[in-house]
């Protein structure tokens, strides 16, 4: 299918895309292919943000399936709405949800015939900012690629990033007045200690879906947030640095009246959903309106009769939670407060409502942890196998800047290979276990710990190849030892002046 017909298609298949031409235009880009930018809640929203602004339209653009091959056909990327090419729009605003994201911003650039270093692109070249998930831990590996970083939650600042760049008479100004905003990183004046994150006003939440498609992961799904943040203080998480103070709660009003009428199939996202205290209520109420229900992050803690029935009732077939820890030893010292006896009540409550399977997440990896922990999960997963067929769903552990468990090493990918074999071996022909990549999850680490240099080091990976060989050699060439410096920029940045 050539690019135009599959862009064609797409947009056919969509139900809510906006399609707005305005003066000051935003090519809205997010950095992998489009089924994955269509199930992120954040881009759908900062698109709907943009385009509600008097005199401005956001244009979606995406990171290709296949890179090397539209590479070769030496085609411009181009914007869904518009057809236009990335490169001549004024004003890039990239979304990025995690480290090896720094990867397709490079590709995405290059592919619209961008320089990808900042320091190569001149005056003429389009102001390149970028904000996100990755905006709550660590983006400092695009310092060398973007103008900007907007911090944490952008539902308002986006409003004054824009303007402000539009307002400004070059991009000299435009950046110089943005690195006095308390909330965003210019890298080239300001170095590299990040400012503190944004907070959006309750009275913006909650974000929800604008587009459903069929052509994403989650199948026209209809994306709501029932709360933001997360009261909750897992050690390894960067949600407790969220902003505000912890867990905003959106009343189950509010949620219902805001799901379209033509929504079949509605997803209730967040980092803590059954925290809410309605969250029951809400699931009854949407699936007595004969739809299907989806729930991220169900805590094995907050599981009940009346929930998991309600689940059912919205479709549920497999009842996810999670461990994190591989024995309770670990769970306690990440302060995951979740027991072996609730673990066992999720299993009963899957088998008691009919579910198929229960899975759970978990870490290897993590510091302190020895092959008992592992045999301590395998003697867990044999038991809740017993009552239904489980999955595993593990990922090694990587720690994050701005976390209590920030520096800590990675354990190692041959160490991590070992535990994931000793945990298959053990549940062999009993339990289905699904896990990460430990050499992926090792450049994430590099990432999520680095800052400039590795951003840099990802470029060279990048042009060799992007094989893991190319990125190991990139990353070796680094320094061996560099002096950790304090990502938080004092307080004292809040009391200066926004100009606009």
């Amino acid at each position: 299918m050539g690019v135009r017909a599959e862009i064609a298609t797409h947009l056919r298949d969509e139900v809510g895309a906006i399609h707005k031409e305005a003066p000051e235009s935003v090519a809205l880009v997010y950095p992998s292919p489009y089924r994955v930018a269509m199930s992120s809640l954040g881009y759908q929203t900062i698109y709907r943000t943009i385009n509600a602004i008097d005199g401005m339209a956001a244009h979606r653009a995406f990171l290709p399936d296949d890179v090397e091959a539209w590479r070769h056909s030496r085609r411009p990327l181009v914007t869904y709405e518009s057809m236009r090419p990335v490169s001549d729009y004024p004003v890039l605003a990239f979304s990025i949800a995690y480290e090896p994201e720094v990867e397709g911003l490079i590709q995405t650039l290059e592919l619209s015939g961008i320089p990808p270093l900042a320091s190569d692109r001149t005056r003429r070249h389009p102001i390149v900012f970028a904000g996100g998930p990755l905006t709550f831990s660590n983006p400092l590996p695009l310092a060398p690629f973007v103008d900007a970083i907007v911090m944490g939650e952008a539902d308002q600042s986006i409003y004054t990033v824009l303007r402000t760049i539009f307002d400004s008479d070059s991009k000299d100004s435009a950046l110089r007045t943005l690195s006095t905003h308390p909330h965003v990183l210019v890298p080239e004046l300001e170095g590299d200690i990040l400012p503190p994150i944004d907070k959006a006003d309750s009275t913006r939440l909650p974000a929800f879906s604008q587009i459903m498609t069929p052509h994403t992961e989650l199948r026209n799904m209809f994306l709501i947030e029932p709360e933001r943040g997360c009261h909750r203080g897992c050690t390894y998480c960067v949600m407790r640095r969220s902003t505000n103070d912890g867990m905003r709660i959106v009343k189950k009003e509010r949620i219902l009246s805001l799901v379209p009428d033509d929504a079949k199939r509605v997803g209730l996202v967040g980092a803590a959903t059954t925290d809410h205290p309605q969250i029951t209520e809400i699931v009854n109420a949407l699936a007595d309106s004969g739809r299907e229900v989806g729930l991220s992050s169900l805590r094995a803690d907050r599981l009940n009769d009346d929930l998991v029935a309600a689940l059912r009732r919205g479709g549920h077939r497999i009842l996810t939670t999670a461990s994190d820890g591989s024995s309770q030893r670990m769970r306690d010292a990440i302060q995951r407060h979740t027991s072996e006896e609730q673990l066992r009540q999720a299993a009963l409550l899957a088998r008691r409502h009919g579910m198929k399977r229960l899975k759970l997440y978990l870490m290897v990896g993590l510091p302190g942890e020895t092959d008992e922990d592992i045999d301590e999960m395998v003697e867990l997963g044999k038991e809740l196998s017993s009552l239904i067929p489980l999955s595993l769903g593990v990922a090694p552990f990587v720690a994050k800047r701005n976390t209590p468990l920030d520096g800590e090493p990675f354990a190692g990918i041959s160490l991590v290979d070992a535990r994931l074999r000793r945990l298959r071996r053990g549940v062999r022909g009993r339990v289905d276990v699904r896990a990460t990549s430990a050499r992926w999850a090792w450049i994430e680490y590099v990432l999520a710990q680095g800052a400039r240099a590795e951003g840099l080091a990802v470029l060279e990976a990048v042009k060799a190849g992007g094989r893991f060989s190319d990125w190991k050699r990139a990353f070796d060439a680094l320094p061996p030892s560099r002096p950790r410096r304090s990502l938080v920029r004092p307080g004292n940045r809040l009391s200066r002046a926004i100009a606009f």
